[in-house]
């Protein structure tokens, strides 16, 4: 009796020993901490790979002229999102008409290809007067404020900030703001206020109060 019972179990012993095995390689794969390649680590982490200080970056387009100029302080590059961080930034852009655009701050966000800035601290964006094909004059154009999102290539500048707007002579100020320069709309939202200045010649001042629920 003893040594059947030992033979049926010989007979099952194979099967019972792969049964084992196998709960113990899932409980050890479970239980093993994963580790992340070392293209994920660097994929996923948000370092500096490159600094630069007192620095100027001129970028030229197909003819060779001049496109835009980023000048700063410290500037620090982020490979994840491929951002360059400026410290005391300045920025000049030149679109295909030669009409030049600058933008200056604190600090500014700068995407891969140049075409988009946020500012922060001390934020200017100025669009310079231009003369039109027809031979009329774009007065001067002034952004201010503490943020200003610049989209240089579709000449376009937003905020969800306090913002000042200065058109010539003009002034205009609101609690978030948007302007198209190519659609010459500018989009003023909360507590709007314009001042004007009269365009005759006598030089009077009306300077005018006009608030915006």
């Amino acid at each position: 009796m003893v040594f059947r019972l030992w033979d049926n179990l010989a007979i099952y012993m194979p099967l019972l020993l792969m049964g084992a095995l196998a709960l113990g390689t899932y409980w050890l794969v479970r239980n093993t901490p994963m580790f992340s390649t070392p293209e994920a680590a660097r994929e996923a982490s948000h370092d500096v790979d490159y600094f630069m200080r007192k620095f100027t970056v001129k970028t030229f387009d197909e003819g060779g002229k001049l496109k835009s100029e980023i000048y700063g302080i410290e500037g620090r590059h982020f490979s994840d999102t491929d951002i360059l961080e400026i410290d005391q930034a300045r920025i000049r852009s030149i679109n295909v008409e030669g009409h030049v655009t600058t933008a200056t701050g604190n600090r500014a966000y700068v995407n891969g290809d140049g075409s988009e800035v946020q500012l922060t601290g001390n934020a200017v964006v100025v669009r310079e007067a231009k003369v039109k094909a027809d031979g009329k004059e774009t007065p001067r154009m002034e952004f201010r404020g503490e943020f200003l999102h610049a989209f240089l290539n579709d000449e376009r500048v937003k905020s969800h900030k306090p913002v000042v707007l200065i058109r010539g002579a003009d002034q205009f100020t609101g609690d978030t703001f948007a302007y198209d320069n190519l659609d010459q709309v500018a989009d003023l939202k909360g507590r709007v206020r314009a001042l004007l200045m009269p365009s005759h010649a006598s030089g009077a001042a009306r300077p005018a109060s006009t608030p915006r629920p």
